[in-house]
């Protein structure tokens, strides 16, 4: 009994090591820059780090794990996702192109990481609904030997790849344009995102701060628009009948509906600071000459096109930044130009500035919206 009592730990322990040793095998490297594609994976900062994944023989089972799905940009960029999977060269690369949406729910969103690292994949993109919050699930995909890269609301981690825009940069922008043009200071409408979410906080981070900083007085009135038109819209019209009348707005998304609500409420058009929906930009071309002074700024949702490359790129070995910084789309009053910064003949909802070219990824409207949002 005692000799197979031993011999059991002994056949344990060997396994034991057998998994440490697969574990350690599959585990990035750092090792030096640049990024094999530096064109397109430019490093966040100077301290930026660079992983080396041990290279896998492709085709590759790659999965999307997106949270809140309830509002144009995500929807967009669910299907951008399908549309990229589905260039050929793309899909030459590609045994299987998952996607999930989980909501507003984060142990649903961990579950499906979960389940996706059980079922074997080899990457796994997240756009992730709370920063901090997926600790176990990054240790378990690292183990693993799944590549993990967050996008957009990005993760709170070294153990994950980040790719995403400065967020709190553009909340810093479009304080700066309510500064500029509101030399007095005055009283703002804030609509803010998803709660929870990075990118939310960054953006009222940037935007708080800097009107601080200012040394003019403030008085902002914060509403929760969730990036979404029709919830923005609601909340701005409520704002509107009891804390208006606004000398300046500034929102995170949902840009259309604001507008919408101030119209409707016959609401002064006041500065805008704002993202790059076609609706809003219309608007802000439209009714420039009327006070919308507006600055549009984001990233279109193809930055979903560019975690999916650098994903591959890692599982072929490629050397990746920890940290991605895309450019961002900007353009200003008085230069929103027809059919270059927005089009007429395009859906409200779409996102302008929706390609990255120094990554070879620029999208018809066609292309995107030919595809579903569901999940696959």
């Amino acid at each position: 009994m005692i000799a197979r009592c031993i011999k059991t730990l002994l056949l344990a322990g060997a396994a034991g090591v057998a998994l440490s040793g697969i574990t350690a095998a599959y585990a990035a490297e750092t090792v030096s820059g640049p990024a094999t594609d530096a064109t397109c994976m430019a490093p966040w900062s100077a301290d930026t780090k660079f992983y080396q994944f041990p290279k896998k023989d492709g085709p590759y089972r790659i999965a999307l794990a997106n949270g809140y799905i309830a509002n144009t940009w995500r929807i967009q960029m669910i299907q951008t996702a399908k549309a990229y999977a589905a260039q050929p060269d793309v899909a030459a690369k590609l045994k299987e192109f998952k996607v999930v949406s989980t909501g507003e729910d984060v142990p649903a969103q961990i579950s499906a990481i979960n389940n996706f690292i059980d079922a074997g994949y080899d990457a796994i993109v997240v756009n992730a609904q709370n920063p901090t919050a997926f600790g176990p699930v990054i240790k378990r995909a690292k183990e693993a030997g799944v590549v993990l890269v967050a996008f957009d609301n990005t993760l709170d981690t070294q153990d994950a790849i980040n790719v995403n825009v400065d967020q709190k940069g553009l909340g810093v922008l479009w304080a700066n344009w309510l500064i500029n043009h509101l030399p007095n200071g005055g009283k703002v409408l804030e609509v803010r995102g998803v709660a929870g979410t990075s990118v939310d906080t960054d953006r009222h981070n940037g935007i708080h701060e800097t009107l601080d900083a200012s040394g003019k007085t403030w008085n902002v009135t914060e509403v929760v628009g969730k990036w979404d038109d029709g919830v923005a819209q609601k909340v701005t019209a409520d704002a509107i009948a009891t804390n208006g009348p606004f000398d300046g707005v500034t929102a995170q998304g949902g840009d259309t509906g604001v507008v919408q609500a101030m119209m409707d409420a016959k609401h002064p058009f006041v500065p805008f600071g704002g993202e790059t929906e076609n609706g809003f930009r219309k608007f802000c071309a439209k009714y420039a000459g009327e006070g919308l002074k507006c600055s549009s700024a984001g990233t279109g949702p193809a930055q979903v096109a560019v975690a999916i490359k650098v994903a591959i790129a890692a599982l072929e070995g490629q050397v990746v930044p920890q940290a991605i910084k895309l450019p961002t789309a900007i353009v200003e009053d008085p230069n929103f130009k027809e059919n270059a910064d927005y089009y007429p003949d395009q859906s409200d909802n779409f996102f302008v500035g929706n390609s990255f070219p120094t990554c070879g990824i620029n999208f018809t409207a066609q292309e995107i919206m030919g595809q579903t949002k569901e999940n696959q």
